[in-house]
């Protein structure tokens, strides 16, 4: 019997064939569940950025179905630029170009899914924690809500609404991932099996179907709706009077920019994060201020006026020598003149500080507005059509002359006639100039190529001075300068196309341009970059010659 024992004693440290392993054994197959802290702590992040990003999707519908204002994350971005310093916003404008905004709009979204995940790890190791983060998102994007230019009550909808629908996939996904967890002390075997396909099933459907409705509602919020359906049945009134474009405004060179610019390719430079979409029903203007009588006038009242229509050219300041910030448009419209006459300014105002749907801001010089002799237009048309949203439908400010930051205010809806002494413009207190007058400027725009074979190589181009003209147009070749032929404008208030015929030898040339305006002055060499007042110098491209 002793030797019996000893046999089995025996036998249980070195287990035989058919024999059970000890309840210490490992298992035998890999563990399915996040068996350590940390991996569960990743699963829980990402259950977190998910559901975050079904709240951001869900916010984004209902801002297209209730209020496109509503947007959180938009607002949040306008928000953060009024908040920032000067030289900050002034180096993302320079830096980062017409990019900006979609730069800002992205570091945020990837920010509120980081908060989010953290989220999801707090609500693992204990039950509602992570609603405080979403919560305070919430807090946050209903706050940049309410302080817009656009707050309303159905505005405040989409952020409640991410909320709600956000921390209720926060709640289901983590829920999951606890039943997939293994008990303490149990090993995590083929049982755990059910509870992970559940829960995987679950966090894939789930980020699909964020990602499919967060790319709609982003699309839905910036892309057609009521508004743009309303636009496209919009019958512009006949204008009393035109300026007919002359045949020998085109000169028929291939890449050189046409005289006037098509809308879908005008460019497009504002502080909107969202477009504001206004219904002409929506829109009405008031004149404030300094005047004797207010005026306001809605869009019944406007396109009842004798509208004119008149070409000129718009720049931005932010363009760079030789750059495409620039744009040529026949717009509808009626002289802000006859507008500002009828609420007659009283004596020491100087300036009209125009406000956006969105609530942008812009100084002008009252002197350009009232001035006989300039088409200042308060414009409904561009190019025989109702203005484009992104240009500023319903009505818009156009304004021969000036930088576009200080006088062409999309979506107008208040002109305060006051003092520059008083009142600024947005860009005004980050450091740009107050007043913000065209200068003369010229750009190459033939050949498009920059390495062509010897022969005669046509060289073309724009030159502009608006509201004062442009006279002459001169092409430098390796420093020898060459008068360049012109074509016919309008008037004064648009860009000229020029051409040289240069019969050019094999080499590396420097070809550069200048103009000189109707009043005589040559165009500044001196480089300057565009902050504070617009950039200067002469465009000049290095030309290959085969």
């Amino acid at each position: 019997m002793t030797q019996l024992a000893a046999g089995r004693g025996g036998a249980a440290d070195a287990p035989g064939p058919g024999t059970p392993p000890s309840r210490t054994a490992p298992p035998t197959h890999p563990p399915t569940g996040p068996t350590t802290g940390a991996v569960a702590r990743r699963w829980a992040w990402l259950c977190g950025a998910i559901a975050g990003l079904g709240g951001i999707a869900v916010a984004d519908l209902a801002a297209w179905f209730f209020a496109p204002a509503g947007s959180p994350i938009p607002a949040v971005g306008s928000r953060i630029i009024d908040l920032l310093p000067a030289a900050l916003v002034n180096w993302g404008k320079e830096t980062l170009g017409t990019a900006d905004k979609p730069f800002l709009l992205a570091v945020i979204f990837v920010a509120v899914l980081a908060l989010c995940g953290l989220a999801g790890a707090l609500e693992l190791r204990r039950p509602y924690a992570g609603g405080v983060i979403f919560g305070a998102l919430a807090l946050i994007g209903l706050l940049a809500v309410l302080t817009g230019a656009q707050a309303s009550v159905a505005a405040i909808v989409p952020a409640i609404a991410g909320l709600g629908i956000g921390y209720l996939l926060l709640r289901a996904l983590i829920e999951r991932l606890r039943r997939w967890l293994p008990r303490r002390g149990i090993p995590d075997d083929e049982a755990a099996l059910p509870a992970r396909r559940t829960f995987l099933a679950w966090t894939v459907v789930t980020g699909v179907l964020s990602v499919i409705a967060a790319v709609a509602g982003r699309a839905l919020t910036t892309a057609a709706n009521a508004v743009d359906d309303a636009r496209s049945k919009v019958r512009l009134p006949k204008p009393v009077s035109a300026d007919p474009v002359p045949a020998g405004a085109e000169l028929g060179i291939a890449d050189l920019a046409t005289y006037i610019t098509p809308n879908e390719d005008f460019y497009r430079i504002d502080t909107a994060l969202q477009v504001p979409r206004l219904e002409t029903t929506e829109w009405s203007l008031t004149i404030t201020g300094m005047v004797e009588q207010e005026v306001t006038i809605d869009w019944a009242a406007l396109t009842a006026k004798p509208l004119v229509e008149h070409v000129a050219t718009l720049t931005c300041v932010s363009n760079e020598v030789g750059g495409g910030l620039i744009g040529n448009a026949t717009w509808l419209g009626y002289p802000l003149r006859e507008l500002l006459a009828q609420a007659r300014p009283t004596n020491g105002a100087d300036m009209v500080l125009s406000t956006s749907e969105d609530g942008f801001t812009a100084s002008t010089p009252l002197e350009a507005l009232t001035d006989p002799d300039r088409m200042a237009l308060l414009a409904i048309g561009m190019n025989g059509e109702p203005l484009p949203v992104e240009h500023g439908y319903p009505v818009r400010m156009v304004v021969p002359g000036l930088y576009g930051y200080v006088s062409a205010t999309k979506w107008v809806r208040e002109l305060k006639v006051t003092t520059f002494a008083k009142d600024h413009g947005y860009w005004t207190p980050l450091g740009w100039s107050a007043k913000g007058p065209i200068k003369t400027g010229s750009r190459i725009d033939v050949p498009r190529k920059r390495s062509v074979p010897a022969g005669q190589v046509v060289v073309a181009g724009v030159a502009w001075d608006q509201h004062t003209g442009i006279a002459k147009v001169e092409v430098g070749i390796d420093g020898a300068w060459h008068e360049a032929d012109l074509a016919e404008v309008t008037g004064p208030d648009t860009w000229r196309q020029w051409m040289f015929r240069w019969d050019a030898t094999p080499g590396s040339h420097q070809v550069a341009v200048r103009a000189t305006n109707a009043d005589g002055e040559l165009q500044t060499d001196a480089p300057a970059p565009p902050a504070p007042n617009g950039a200067t110098g002469w465009h000049t491209v290095t030309i290959e010659v085969g």
